[in-house]
């Protein structure tokens, strides 16, 4: 553990604690650009609407109830990515997601990792049926372009 502490923190050493800031801050509006552009034509909904109560360590989504657990199923066994259950959301009897799903994105994450998750969940959505606004990755891009 002490050494993945000295590699964290000389990497935070190398990038600088105001970029890494920076990085969490840009990484977390391209998510949630997505995020408000996928709304726009179904389900899925910012869990905390106001951008000043958001976090920029992670985000979590309601996905209309069985969307957002079918999502993280197809997403995990097609393409290898997992994405977080809505913690204290509530459960089903089977122990599932209500719907809600989480997207870390701080720490040692970077903007390939981000889109890639992006695009991965885009091609979920349209996978499963779930109805979704277009445009999601590309609202993302928009926002990773202006930084």
């Amino acid at each position: 553990h002490l050494y993945g502490l000295r590699e964290a923190l000389d990497m935070i050493t190398d990038e600088g604690v105001e970029s890494v800031w920076a990085r969490h801050a840009t990484l977390a509006r391209a998510i949630w650009a997505a995020a408000d552009a996928w709304g726009e034509g179904g389900p899925l909904r910012l869990n905390i609407a106001n951008p000043a109560y958001r976090s920029h360590a992670v985000t979590t989504l309601e996905g209309g109830g069985e969307h957002g657990t079918g999502l993280r199923r197809w997403v995990e066994q097609n393409a290898g990515l997992t994405l977080g259950i809505g913690l204290g959301m509530g459960a089903d009897r089977g122990g599932e997601s209500d719907g809600h799903f989480r997207i870390g994105h701080m720490g040692h994450v970077n903007v390939q990792m981000v889109m890639g998750a992006l695009g991965t969940i885009e091609a979920g959505l349209k996978a499963i049926g779930v109805p979704h606004g277009p445009g999601g990755v590309s609202a993302a891009a928009d926002v990773i372009a202006a930084a």
